[in-house]
């Protein structure tokens, strides 16, 4: 069983990868939900000036003093909250120098999506499915979970689009659907012996 879960997830991760390759660069689902900045050179200048530093931001930003009480805490996000009501708001992923796709990005990610699709060969070899389509559908039902677990959140709490939220949504449960045919057809768990032969055995 184990070489049939390895295999599984090897075959099912690359499977996903180039899913997610069509899905982006071939078919025209890669950027739904994305758009372009208007005036963007003036944009880009402005922060290079002023976001030095590579990170993660928040608009508007909390400002909490280092050491801050809780008291300090708690005025601080009621400003920023009432910022947020009134004026921009939104969640900045930056890089002053960008950098092109290179092969270790493509490595990372072909070894996340053979990690997924190990994790779904492994957990359907532990259940008691025996048709098909009881195993297809448990691993169908995992790709739900991990469809939704972050991105709805992200939708809700951090303002996604809802196209872009949506879009990923759909990825992952196809992607995943995939992984599930694959593993449905290799992971197959023999049927439970009577408890009597068991023990006997």
């Amino acid at each position: 069983m184990a070489k049939k879960v390895l295999l599984s997830g090897i075959l099912g991760g690359i499977v996903l990868f180039f899913f997610g390759f069509v899905w982006h660069d071939l078919l025209p689902f890669g950027l739904i939900g994305i758009k372009d900045i208007p005036h963007e050179d003036a944009v880009i200048t402005a922060m290079k000036t002023n976001v030095p530093e590579a990170g993660m931001y928040m608009i508007p930003g909390l400002n909490i003093p280092a050491n801050a009480t809780s008291a300090q805490r708690k005025e601080a996000q009621a400003a920023a909250m009432k910022k947020a009501t009134t004026g921009p708001a939104g969640f900045l992923i930056y890089q002053p120098i960008g950098k092109d796709m290179d092969m270790g990005m493509l490595m990372t990610e072909c070894g996340t999506n053979i990690l997924q699709a190990l994790l779904v060969a492994f957990l359907l070899a532990q259940t008691g499915l025996q048709r098909f389509g009881s195993r297809l559908g448990f691993a169908f039902v995992i790709g739900v979970l991990a469809a939704i677990t972050t991105n709805i959140s992200y939708w809700n709490w951090y303002g996604f689009p809802g196209a872009y939220t949506l879009n990923a949504i759909t990825f992952l449960v196809l992607g995943y659907f995939l992984v599930g045919l694959i593993a449905a057809f290799f992971v197959k768990v023999g049927a439970p012996q009577p408890l009597a032969k068991a023990t006997a055995a």
